[in-house]
């Protein structure tokens, strides 16, 4: 399984963004399921608010099954509260704590995301480098 982050979902949608044609271009070569948690989505669905029929879009996707949905517990605050604690000089944000929580949850190691300066500097478990997508 693959974790999305916002940058892609918004770049997938909006044939104008900057990162449209690589964001395609890695969708096309991957094989294995899509997933995301709601923090992202819901940035994902700012971003798009002004281009007309974006956000519809958006929904399909997430309708269709194209990307999954994966749940965030009470329990999983400590944690995230602990990320942003720990990466404040970035500063991480709500979005990707909840990504980087529900990665080290569920075992993940792939996250398709255009924020490379941040990712690249988060790990998992305090030691494991995410696999970066595109």
């Amino acid at each position: 399984m693959i974790l999305v982050d916002a940058g892609p979902l918004v770049a997938l949608i909006d044939a104008d963004d900057q990162y449209h044609a690589k964001c395609v271009s890695t969708l096309q070569s991957l094989r294995e399921p899509l997933a995301t948690v709601w923090p992202p989505v819901t940035e994902a669905m700012y971003l798009l608010a002004d281009v007309p029929k974006a956000q519809d879009s958006l929904w399909e996707m997430l309708e269709r099954g194209a990307i999954q949905i994966l749940p965030l517990y009470s329990a999983d605050a400590p944690r995230m509260r602990e990320l942003m604690r720990k990466y404040a000089d970035r500063p991480m944000d709500f979005a990707d704590a909840a990504l980087m929580r529900v990665a080290e949850r569920e075992g993940i190691r792939k996250i398709f995301t255009i924020d490379q300066k941040d990712f690249s500097v988060y790990r998992l478990h305090n030691r494991v480098r995410p696999l970066l997508l595109p």
